[in-house]
């Protein structure tokens, strides 16, 4: 797809719930400084949101559009899985796989389903013939999301959601229109639009387009967010140094009227 590209510059794999990313789709980009600097998450993670088709289908005159939800999770280290996902709040379910593969989908429960039990978060994975395999998959990917849902619940804690850019991993926005009619890409959060759809999504290069202006506006409302929680310091804090007007004038701070 058109971020399968990105693999090979940082020697990352990629994996989804319907699927890893194929050897062929992994190009050359060896060369990536930015995604060798930012790590896959930080490269990636602007992406999260809502992504919309705009075409007209062969034979059809009329405009279709369609949507795909992407959400960009950080990963959780192998060492923590367990404590992050204690035995007791897990239900492991194992099934028979379904759908293309031969005689072996059919004849062995290598299928795994991992419900977080206090969040109703669930994987599903049947990737591999080992269900070893799958479980431990499915458990990285459930930690995940769960992680993920704990960040956004600590960043409502703190703040009223200001962000304008679902750094939370907002699935539900619209964050990008794909217009092949107008042949145009427009991100509608930093209102860039740039030409040529076939080009940017062949070479996967939107992430490195709109990248930058995503940081920006990240560094801004960072920055505005912090004058915000400063001020509202400012604002509890008792006055200092104001003098106190008695009968005889005017005390010194700090000199209790009698």
């Amino acid at each position: 797809g058109g971020y399968g590209g990105y693999g090979g510059g940082s020697g990352d794999d990629f994996e989804s719930d319907e699927g890893g990313f194929t050897d062929a789709e992994r190009t050359q980009r060896k060369n990536d400084s930015l995604l060798k600097q930012l790590g896959p998450y930080g490269f990636f993670q602007f992406e999260s949101g809502v992504h919309r088709v705009q075409r007209v289908p062969v034979n059809d005159v009329k405009m279709q559009t369609s949507a795909v939800s992407v959400a960009v999770l950080p990963s959780v280290p192998e060492n923590k899985i367990a404590a992050a996902l204690p035995p007791s709040e897990l239900r492991i379910d194992t099934m028979r796989a379904s759908g293309a593969g031969g005689q072996h989908v059919n004849t062995t429960d290598s299928a795994v389903r991992v419900t977080h039990i206090p969040t109703g978060i669930v994987a599903n994975m049947q990737e591999e013939r080992s269900q070893h395999k799958n479980k431990a998959k499915a458990l990285r990917l459930v930690a995940a999301r769960v992680h993920q849902r704990r960040k956004e619940e600590e960043l409502k804690k703190r703040s009223s959601a200001r962000s304008s850019l679902m750094g939370g991993g907002d699935r539900s926005e619209r964050i990008r229109t794909y217009n092949y009619p107008q042949d145009r890409i427009t991100d509608h959060r930093c209102k860039v639009s740039v030409s040529g759809v076939q080009n940017w999504l062949g070479g996967g290069m939107t992430v490195r387009k709109f990248g930058p202006y995503m940081y920006d506006m990240e560094r801004e409302e960072r920055v505005n967010a912090m004058e915000e929680e400063d001020a509202e310091e400012e604002a509890r804090k008792p006055p200092k140094g104001k003098s106190k007007r008695g009968p005889w004038g005017t005390l010194p701070p700090g000199i209790p009227l009698t």
